[in-house]
């Protein structure tokens, strides 16, 4: 079974593709807490009360771009380790045509529980909004939340 992954070329740079990636409270979510342009730092993601994520920058290069995920919550799933352990990679690649973004949850499988809502979600951060800010300036993330979301337990 093959991990999820897409992938799009645009006329952008690559300095202006990795920039955007970087700036995950522009494409993803404004509820991000933490650095996410530091190797080794950490940051948090919530959507409402219906998903939780810690993840640490395992790598941080004009090219590529390396996330593990550490601690996982899912509302709507019985598994919680779907996630947990797993690597989001972003692969910045100049070509003829442009700056190629190829963008792989390593881990995220189709056997999954969460799969099905895992792919739409992605195909929307990845394709629409992180590819609206990379090519217009303006990504389309979740807006700020103003209700308290309970902590991550440890996994």
């Amino acid at each position: 079974m093959s991990s999820f992954t897409t992938a799009y070329t645009v006329a952008q740079t690559p300095a202006e593709v990795f920039n955007a990636v970087t700036n995950v409270c522009g494409w993803w979510s404004q509820d991000v807490e933490g650095p996410t342009d530091e190797p080794g730092a950490e940051f948090t993601y919530h959507y409402q009360a219906l998903h939780r994520c810690r993840i640490r920058i395992t790598e941080l290069t004009p090219r590529t771009i390396s996330w593990q995920v550490l601690e996982n919550h899912f509302a709507f799933t019985e598994d919680q380790t779907e996630w947990a352990g797993t690597t989001i990679t972003f692969d910045i690649t100049e070509t003829p045509e442009g700056t190629r973004l190829t963008f792989t949850h390593h881990g995220l499988l189709p056997a999954h529980e969460c799969y099905t809502v895992c792919d739409n979600a992605w195909r929307f951060y990845i394709g629409t909004s992180l590819h609206n800010l990379i090519t217009t300036g303006q990504g389309n993330p979740n807006t700020g939340e103003t209700n308290h979301v309970p902590p991550l337990a440890s996994v």
